[in-house]
């Protein structure tokens, strides 16, 4: 058994190398991206429609990057803007039709990917796996 603080490490380092294993099995479309572009689109999908000072807000960028990387998610053709229902001053950002299609086909060939990855272990190390999850997701909280 490792030391504690050797554990922790080794820890930490699995988990950034599943995580990149993850991202490097995405359709090709998202590697494409800047870290805040695919920010942006994830946050929109998980989220819904928000201004760009939320969205800068919420990314812990500056508006004017926000702008820019809205600015050329929307020459994509991926997010919309439509005005705010309450302020006509402010508009809000959303993914487009084309833009919810792949953030679907990013998150399935990840899904399928982690899927694959799962079926080769045994039954008892899935079911440890899975228990571990809801660990990871206490610590994250």
């Amino acid at each position: 058994m490792k030391n504690g603080a050797a554990a922790i490490e080794e820890f930490a380092l699995s988990i950034g190398l599943l995580v990149r294993r993850i991202r490097t099995n995405a359709p090709r479309e998202l590697q494409e991206f800047s870290w805040t572009q695919k920010a942006v689109l994830t946050r929109l999908e998980k989220e819904g429609p928000a201004t760009t000072a939320d969205l800068a807000r919420a990314e812990s960028v500056t508006p004017q990057s926000m702008g820019i990387a809205v600015a050329s998610l929307e020459e994509m053709g991926l997010l919309e803007r439509k005005a705010h229902p309450t302020d006509g001053r402010q508009m809000l950002i959303g993914l487009s039709a084309k833009g919810a299609a792949m953030r679907k086909s990013i998150r399935d060939a990840k899904l399928l990917w982690l899927s694959q990855a799962i079926a080769r272990l045994d039954k008892q190390e899935q079911a440890t796996l899975f228990k571990t999850s809801q660990i990871i997701k206490r610590m994250a909280a």
